[in-house]
Formats: structure tokens, sequence, C-alpha cells
């Protein structure tokens, strides 16, 4: 790969990729964003806005926006991949065509292939054999990394140089990258931080109270590292930015898709209901029953996700959840 990281082009012209779109420009670095819309395209090239995902929020930074593929990709140095994880496979195919050798695609979403229990770095490597799979996650809202509010990330590579490398690309006075060549640790930690977020949310929802969220988010990091260490993921990994400080974060806030996700849950909606075409994106819905697959795969005991993953199925509500979660066998506290 070469050296010199200059042109980072983003796909994906949401929230997220805004934001990171502004991350990479305010690193000196000369930043492009692919949007699937025009007008999104137009209002961020004429207005330095992007009212649909970032209404009332305005830049002075200078970024570039399209609606080509082609364009946004071709001279790039690194991609950062801001699409939804279960559209990885397909941008993936449909960006291949335009990448510049070993290229890294930055996965920028959280979550596990749904399809096949894949993580997102083992699709970029299947279909974009050239390119090098890395990840950028933590505990990170776009609305604060757009307003220049101080954030600190983790960027994981398997090559450790790589990560390096695309972190001082990135990094400016409001954002700090932490690099790690721990890939796996970085992508089990994002994807499992959104499946706990939605039991918390709909603790809260339901009334439980802060006691119960506390021991919700608690008791699921000893989830997530059981799970990740199954994996080979390093326990620095989990209990770092992308385990630990992204769980938090998601576990206790509203700005969290999947927290307000189970927030409506747990006041009375239908999970159905949310999941609709047109609804905002809650990652851990697609991803709980996943992580319940790997985890019996590996012999590790998940009783929160799996709880989440029969409430999203709509198999169980929030009261039998609680009640079978409450009356498991009693053990003592251990290390995961």
């Amino acid at each position: 790969m070469t050296t010199a990281l200059n042109k980072i082009a983003v796909i994906g012209g949401g929230s997220w990729g805004t934001a990171l779109a502004l991350a990479a420009a305010r690193a000196g670095r000369d930043a492009i964003i692919w949007a699937r819309d025009a007008e999104t395209v137009t209002a961020i090239n004429t207005s330095k806005q992007n009212p649909k995902y970032l209404p009332g929020i305005q830049w002075t930074e200078q970024i570039t926006a399209t609606d080509s593929l082609e364009e946004a990709v071709r001279d790039a140095d690194a991609l950062l991949l801001v699409t939804p994880a279960q559209t990885t496979r397909a941008m993936t195919e449909a960006i291949r065509p335009f990448l510049k050798p070993e290229t890294p695609i930055v996965l920028c979403a959280k979550g596990i292939e749904q399809k096949t229990g894949r993580l997102l770095s083992e699709i970029i490597k299947s279909v974009a054999p050239d390119a090098i799979p890395a990840a950028l996650s933590g505990p990170s809202f776009a609305s604060d990394v757009t307003k220049g509010l101080p954030t600190a990330v983790t960027i994981a590579a398997e090559d450790g140089a790589v990560a390096d490398q695309l972190s001082a690309a990135l990094a400016s006075n409001s954002f700090r990258p932490y690099a790690t060549d721990d890939l796996i640790g970085v992508q089990i930690g994002g994807a499992l931080k959104n499946v706990l977020a939605i039991a918390c949310g709909a603790a809260i929802g339901y009334g439980l109270g802060a006691s119960a969220q506390a021991a919700l988010t608690a008791r699921g990091f000893a989830e997530l590292t059981r799970l990740g260490m199954a994996l080979n993921a390093r326990s620095e990994t989990l209990t770092g930015l992308s385990g630990l400080g992204d769980l938090v974060l998601s576990c206790s806030s509203t700005q969290s898709r999947n927290f307000a996700f189970g927030l409506k849950i747990g006041q009375g909606r239908k999970p159905e209901e949310l999941v609709a075409p047109g609804q905002k994106l809650a990652e851990g819905a697609h991803s709980a029953n996943i992580a319940v697959d790997l985890a019996d795969k590996h012999g590790v005991e998940m009783p929160i996700a799996r709880a989440v993953s029969q409430i999203v199925a709509g198999k169980i509500d929030v009261a039998q959840a609680l009640s079978d979660l409450m009356t498991r066998p009693l053990k003592r506290e251990t290390h995961p």
C-alpha cells in the first residue's frame, strides 16, 4: 500500500459518513464522500450541510460529494466504508472494479453478516482479496464528531503498520484514533455492544430503572468478553475504546439507535414495526441471532444476547425476558 494516505474516500452519505469525511478533512486530507441521492450531494457541495441526516449543522471544512462510485474510489488511498453492515458484501462488489491494489477498506459499520455469520473483514477478504481490511470503532456519535467535539476511537488492521498509517491520516486535535492489530476484537466489540444496547434500552423503556440498566451493562460486558476471547480477541481490546468504551456510551444514551430501538420495545412497540423499511437502522437487531449462534458454536453463555434475539424475533416480551434472566441459577461472579 502507499505510505501517504492523502485522499480519503468515504462511502456512505449518512450522518456517520459525513462526520468521518469531516474528520478526514480536519486531519488535512483530501476528503470525498459518496452518497446515493443527488439532494445530499448538492447540499454538501453547495451549502456545507447535510440537512437530511444532520439537520441544523453546518461546517467550514472542504469536502467534496459525488453520486459516482467510480469518481469517489478510483484515486483513493483509503476507503471508509460507512454503509449498513448487511450491505457490506454488495458494496464491496460495487467498489472493487475501481480500487487501487492494496487499498485499505476501513469498516465503519458494526455488525456481523446475518446470512453467513461471518465478520465483515472476512467479507472484504473474500470479495476484494487485493484490498486490506481494517475497522474503525469506538464511543462516538456523529453529531459530536461533526461539531468537532473531542472523540477517541480505535482503528484496527491485521498489519499494525497499516493501522498506524490510518490513524495518522485521520488524527486531529478533536479526533484521536488509537491503532491496534486486533481486527477481530474491534469488530466483536462493535457488533455485540449494539445487541446489548437494545437490552438496556428495553429495560429503561419498561421502567426497570437505572440499577437494572447498570447491571445489564456490566453483565453484558461479561458476555461480550466471553465471546470475544473465544474468537481470539485480546482482552485489552475488549476493555478498550472499541469494547467497553463503546458499550458504555451505547447503553446509556438515546442518541444510540440501538438503545432507542430497545427503548421503544420496552414502551410497547412491536419489533416487526421497528425493523420495517423506512425505520432508523438498529444493527443490533440483525446481529443478535448471529451472536447467539456464535455463542452456541463456541460453548459460550450469553443469556442477555439470547433474550434480545428472542425479543426481536417476537418470541418473548420484555416481561418474560426479565423473568428468565432473574430466575437463572445463582452463581458466583467470576472473570469472564
